[in-house]
């Protein structure tokens, strides 16, 4: 039997479809405007004709940022960091999560490690004392000093154990019954299920650590230890022209603030482009949805 659909859910359904369209571009349009300055030539762009399409196309901007080998160390710097961090912090956040998403019942001082947990979160020590232990330490200038500070995000630890909580308990008791220990009811049940979730953390995660450019700065003495972010505020923020070489010269005179910077935020946003539409899948997926029958 066909359902027949009333001229107000069609009504509705055009709306909000237009809507929908609408919000998409205006997200859409500021990076396309993005990517056309940095292709545009600083004269086109000081006298404002770059709209959504590249004026005197030029790669300049783009030579600027990869014209010099340190640029790519960097980025490499930059691929480490987020690699080593990003693993660090879902693996943390997973084995930490697990046991406060317990009873006190079943865990004895949950409620005490929580709050621990949750005390670190609002306060700290200040700059120096984070400084001064990471030196202690011997981390300094190394990519663990970028990435072992940061180990625990405490808000993503919140925000999974919350969602191991919401997961169905007969679940676990039926694994338990089947002889399963604790970490093959982590790994093997709440893991899995709680893709979606894990996904949305990760994802913060890596962009997080990518777009990070403060900490490089401090704990990195020499540039070469630089992640991308921090090396591009320093050429681009605190550029020296009395380090420019001739053909250094030659491409900022093709540049300005507004092309390198509009290069600096695509190169920036570019790898998490690339990695989003991985992990979008995950977001839409209800996993748990049906894991329960009757």
């Amino acid at each position: 039997m066909a359902v027949k659909i009333s001229s107000g859910y069609r009504l509705f359904s055009i709306v909000n479809t237009c809507f929908l369209l609408l919000v998409s571009i205006t997200c859409v349009l500021p990076l396309v405007h993005i990517l056309a300055l940095s292709f545009s030539s600083a004269s086109a762009v000081t006298a404002g004709e770059v709209t959504f399409w590249p004026v005197d196309w030029t790669t300049a901007a783009y030579e600027n940022v990869f014209g010099k080998k340190e640029y790519l160390v960097a980025f490499w710097v930059s691929i480490q960091r987020v690699v080593i961090g990003a693993s660090l912090n879902m693996l943390l956040t997973i084995l930490i999560a697990y046991p406060l998403s317990k009873e006190n019942s079943q865990f004895p001082g949950r409620t005490l490690y929580a709050w621990y947990f949750v005390f670190t979160m609002l306060f700290s020590g200040g700059l120096i004392p984070w400084y001064m232990t990471i030196r202690d330490t011997g981390l300094l200038d190394t990519i663990w000093a970028l990435v072992v500070p940061t180990a625990v995000p405490i808000f993503n630890v919140i925000v999974l154990l919350n969602f191991f909580r919401g997961l169905p308990k007969e679940l676990e008791e039926s694994a338990k019954l089947d002889g399963a220990g604790p970490f093959t009811v982590l790994w093997r049940i709440f893991v899995p299920l709680s893709m979606p979730s894990i996904a949305t953390l990760l994802l913060f995660a890596i962009v997080g650590h990518w777009n990070s450019w403060f900490d490089g700065l401090i704990l990195a003495n020499h540039t070469d230890k630089y992640p991308l972010q921090s090396f591009l505020q320093t050429i681009i923020i605190k550029l020296d022209p009395a380090y420019l070489t001739p053909r250094d010269a030659e491409l900022h005179a093709l540049v300005n603030n507004r092309t390198s910077r509009a290069a600096q935020i695509f190169v920036a946003a570019l790898p998490i482009l690339m990695v989003y539409p991985f992990l979008q899948r995950y977001f839409i997926k209800g996993i748990v949805l049906g894991s329960v029958k009757e």
